[in-house]
């Protein structure tokens, strides 16, 4: 079954928040909304952590092109079928892997998209990154295993290379999977689920991590991951006998699709006072902007995914790009934050890999 799509990219609808300084101005009530929240910044400066620093980078991940077989309700990314242009190129993939190959720290290279699995050097990436020895995240969607015959050996290709899979499934019925994510993701997420299966992912013995990421459908923050995780595992093995490791929920940002279906169903604000309200201290430690560099498809250097969607490059005016990568530089520098960094710090906090505190 091919997925048919629910909405279209901002970019294509030419909409005013394909902007990213038209989205930091709404962040911050000088666009569209009048209203103005306590600034992320004095939250930090409260708990002494201003100015934000990082610690020793340990993970290596980048956006490989924005291409993508979905085009999800809520995807931060903005990515879609229509995406084609913005694909890393071969040199720079080839810039990363002798930046990550010359950089002992970093034992994790996470690659995430669109759809990573359609920029046409990927394999030749994973390959190489194996040879390296370090462990490869894959941000999988599912569905594109399902797309066409071009991708149906990917299975056996994260197998073959012990790819830690990490991929999201919103919920563990199709309505509420196919209402953010388009018609038919549900069914192909099944199948996809349990061609993983059969390859040995999420079995034990076999060292092939498969993780599923949770995040709301609407304007709310998710329960808790433990809880969540228990409930996803009873259901899926028992409607479907689909096994996996863990569960990560997420917590969706204000920015880029999801700032969109915010303001246009008129839970801006209430959102974020929910954000506000639950600033959590304690998630400050362990943000993931403190141990990871974001690579973006066309080169530039970010202290997070999310900064990346917003274009707020690292404060290291002599190394934002990996044509000028300076370890030392970038481990001084201070990270880069705004109004939507609440997201990651509300309740038991969020990141690429789920709760922090």
């Amino acid at each position: 079954m091919g997925v048919k799509q629910k909405s279209k990219s901002l970019k294509s609808r030419n909409s005013d928040l394909n902007n990213t300084f038209f989205q930091l101005n709404v962040l911050n009530g000088k666009e569209v909304v009048d209203a103005k929240f306590p600034l992320f910044v004095d939250k930090l400066s409260e708990l002494n952590h201003q100015p934000f620093k990082p610690v020793e980078p340990n993970v290596f991940q980048l956006n490989i092109g924005k291409l993508c077989n979905q085009t999800c309700a809520h995807c931060h990314v903005d990515a879609g079928p229509d995406r084609k242009e913005e694909q890393m190129s071969r040199a720079h993939l080839e810039k990363c892997l002798e930046i990550i190959g010359n950089t002992p720290s970093f034992t994790t290279v996470d690659i995430t998209g669109g759809a990573p699995e359609m920029n046409e050097h990927f394999k030749w990436f994973v390959e190489e990154c194996t040879k390296l020895g370090k462990e490869v995240i894959n941000r999988c969607n599912l569905t594109i295993i399902m797309a066409n015959k071009k991708y149906q050996d990917l299975p056996h290709f994260f197998a073959k290379h012990k790819v830690h899979l990490i991929s999201s499934l919103p919920y563990f019925s199709k309505s509420r999977t196919d209402s953010q994510r388009g018609d038919g993701v549900f069914e192909d997420s099944i199948k996809a689920l349990q061609l993983l299966n059969e390859v040995g992912y999420g079995k034990e013995g076999t060292d092939l991590k498969l993780d599923l990421v949770f995040n709301p459908s609407g304007a709310f923050l998710p329960g808790d991951q433990a809880t969540l995780e228990l409930e996803f595992k009873r259901q899926l093995k028992r409607k479907y006998d689909i096994i996996f490791n863990n569960l990560f929920a997420i917590t969706n940002l204000p920015i880029s699709r999801f700032l969109d279906y915010l303001i246009e169903s008129g839970n801006y604000e209430d959102y974020m006072d929910q954000l506000v309200n639950a600033f959590n201290p304690m998630t400050v430690e362990s943000l993931m902007c403190r141990n990871t560099l974001s690579v973006s498809w066309d080169g530039y250097i970010y202290d997070c995914d999310f900064n990346q969607m917003l274009d707020l490059k690292v404060a290291t005016k002599n190394s934002q790009h990996i044509d000028d990568f300076n370890l030392e530089v970038l481990k001084n520098r201070n990270i880069v934050i705004n109004q939507h960094c609440y997201g990651c710090t509300a309740g038991a906090g969020s990141s690429c890999g789920g709760e922090v505190a």
